[in-house]
């Protein structure tokens, strides 16, 4: 039997522009993306809110995967919706409708069946509706969390109590430097590291991402991509293919979280090359791991005299 991995977030309805093409109504959301990334390498279970209005056919694409949806709730109400329009280069956007619907009074309720779960992940809602689903889990072994902006200047004094709860904060290099008041990437990290967490994760995009601890700092770079169409909900496929390692493995070691992260990073560079969830509904197991073999082909090298 397999430990659980549950992932606490948004489930929503994307309307996304680009360069290259457009979705209405898309399957999309924190929750969704971790889990489709995750879902590939270890069972996951989500726990979110959707709206009267959300189509069965978007659920049944999660269930198809293996997705636990037990925790999802259908409530009446609009579900969230969120439109957005990305650059030519895709590394900007411009937030053109946030319709929170349902998801606006969102409490998380963790199924009994969820609650002996080994690793938790805490997408980017309230931080004090983070620390309510710590209350409702029972022992985890690794609790990992995300946030964002709006937490960090309207929830600030919440948000440093939840890191104190957690094992993993996953933030992206803008939301590091805000939260630690600091320019520099690696003293950001390290400012976080001395308010609970034993690690931080920093994503940063087409830079790759860092995996922080106090004594060691691991880069994995982002892998060189001639096709992308949509980085929605990267950062979240990332988490879900890290976190869904490590469950996988069991085994939370600082070796074994440096493998997370390159699996994170193929599961984040796999989702962008459609748009929303298209890539991660199709993506098998041998596809990732020859991902990841190229990514450990990317970057290595032999000193010299050494074979």
């Amino acid at each position: 039997m397999s430990v659980g991995l549950v992932v606490v977030g948004s489930i929503a309805l994307d309307s996304v522009i680009t360069p290259f093409g457009e979705t209405a109504d898309a399957l999309g959301g924190a929750a969704v993306f971790f889990a489709m990334a995750g879902a590939v390498l270890h069972p996951v279970q989500v726990v979110g809110v959707v709206g009267s209005d959300f189509p069965e056919a978007h659920l049944e694409k999660l269930a198809a995967r293996g997705v636990d949806l037990a925790g999802v709730e259908r409530q009446q109400g609009e579900s969230f919706r969120w439109k957005a329009r990305y650059s030519y280069d895709l590394n900007s956007r411009e937030t053109l409708e946030t319709r929170l619907g349902v998801f606006a009074h969102f409490q998380p309720r963790i199924p009994a069946k969820f609650r002996d779960a080994k690793f938790v992940f805490l997408g980017n809602i309230d931080p004090a509706l983070q620390l309510n689903v710590l209350d409702q889990v029972k022992q985890p072994t690794l609790v990992a969390c995300d946030t964002m902006n709006y937490w960090i200047q309207g929830k600030r004094d919440l948000l440093l109590e939840l890191l104190r709860h957690i094992d993993i904060l996953m933030v992206n290099d803008s939301e590091a430097r805000e939260l630690s008041g600091d320019w520099n990437i690696y003293r950001a990290a390290h400012w976080i590291l001395g308010r609970g967490p034993k690690m931080v994760v920093i994503k940063q995009g087409d830079h790759g991402a860092l995996l922080v601890d106090p004594e060691t700092i691991f880069k994995v770079p982002a892998y060189p991509l001639q096709d992308v169409f949509d980085p929605t909900g990267a950062g979240d496929a990332f988490a879900g293919g890290f976190m869904a390692y490590v469950a996988r493995t069991g085994d939370v070691t600082f070796p074994n979280l440096r493998r997370a992260m390159v699996y994170g990073s193929a599961m984040g560079s796999l989702a962008v090359e459609a748009f929303g969830v298209q890539r991660l509904e199709q993506v098998t197991l041998k596809e990732v791991r020859g991902r990841v073999k190229a990514f450990r082909d990317l970057v290595h090298f032999s000193l010299d005299g050494e074979e």
